[in-house]
């Protein structure tokens, strides 16, 4: 295990030999048209299970929900009238007067994204709009599920990626309690369940992989091993998932919040680029055009371990002050 806070590179953490960067997502939700694309081409990949009945929730034209077991990629959809709109402007507006994110000629990336033949400019939407963004697991720098991991299950890869091992996992849940996010869950409910049973009963083995396992997004790892983009960037036809170096995501995220306050649509702002934060950033970075709540994003996500080095210091006073006084206690007896 390397350091549990602060900025860092999780892949010499993980003391990974391969001088492989970093890989990881863009999701730029400003020109994310909801067609579910990714969600469908993630399952396909990973030969996920349904999750529930896809009925719609009645809260919203989402019929999935939320990240789970099965569902690696969520589509969120987020109607919004001209109030709310101005709020966000504003809130934003005063991000920008703290300096975050950064405003002024964008730094040349070494290898900048080519976005001359796609059409990223947003809508003009003054008094409504749909807010929609394909959510993902994070992959943290400091992932909480990997530390809190009791057999091995989870490792961090040579591209500084979180992967569950299947055949490890004993589906104990650790994992589920240490996410900030609220990603990796058990395969254990729903339609997968069911499906697995209903099988047992007749073929005497499950027809859904994994049941009672934790799963989630592994950045597609088996296409990366192969140089191929993960299967959810592949299919998305607006380019509002884009993959690539860590470094030039993070860069490219900048420079289009940067154009679109230029642009007077202050409400562009940055989640998971922050290394500071505390989870160390995100592999997976997004721009949002409201706060984090709204996409039902934590404000100020931490990874539990993150204070571990506290508690031990903390305990340490306790216990050496606990000696302390039973030192005394005993020395003053024998007087």
């Amino acid at each position: 295990m390397g350091q549990l806070s602060g900025p860092t590179d999780p892949t010499v953490d993980a003391h990974w030999e391969h001088n492989h960067p970093r890989q990881g997502f863009f999701t730029d939700t400003s020109i994310c048209i909801g067609c579910k694309a990714c969600e469908v081409a993630c399952k396909e990949w990973n030969h996920n299970p349904l999750d529930g009945n896809l009925e719609l929730l009645g809260s919203s034209y989402d019929n999935t929900g939320a990240l789970g077991a099965s569902t690696w990629r969520h589509v969120a959809f987020v109607e919004q009238g001209q109030e709310r709109i101005s709020e966000a402007r504003e809130s934003g507006r005063a991000l920008v007067n703290l300096g975050m994110p950064r405003i002024g000629p964008p730094v040349p990336a070494e290898a900048p994204l080519d976005l001359s033949e796609v059409d990223t400019t947003p809508p003009d939407t003054p008094d409504f709009r749909w807010l929609m963004s394909s959510d993902v697991c994070k992959h943290c720098t400091h992932a909480g599920c990997l530390d809190v991991c009791p057999t091995g299950a989870l490792f961090r890869t040579e591209f500084g990626t979180v992967v569950v091992q299947d055949d490890v996992c004993n589906g104990c849940g650790t994992c589920v309690a240490g996410c900030p996010f609220g990603v990796i869950e058990r395969r254990s409910d729903g339609t997968a369940a069911v499906a697995a049973q209903r099988e047992e009963q007749h073929a005497g083995h499950p027809a859904v992989p994994n049941v009672g396992v934790a799963q989630k997004c592994t950045l597609c790892y088996d296409r990366l091993l192969t140089d191929e983009t993960p299967a959810c960037a592949k299919a998305c036809p607006t380019t509002s998932i884009k993959f690539g170096d860590h470094v030039d995501m993070v860069q490219a995220a900048r420079e289009r919040v940067a154009e679109l306050h230029a642009k007077g649509l202050t409400e562009a702002r940055l989640y998971g680029a922050n290394e500071l934060d505390g989870v160390g950033g995100t592999g997976s970075v997004f721009l949002l055009l409201d706060e984090p709540e709204v996409y039902g994003l934590p404000p100020d996500p931490r990874v539990p371990t993150a204070d571990l080095p506290r508690m031990y210091r903390r305990a340490g006073v306790a216990v050496a002050g606990m000696l302390a006084a039973a030192a005394v206690a005993f020395l003053g007896g024998r007087a």
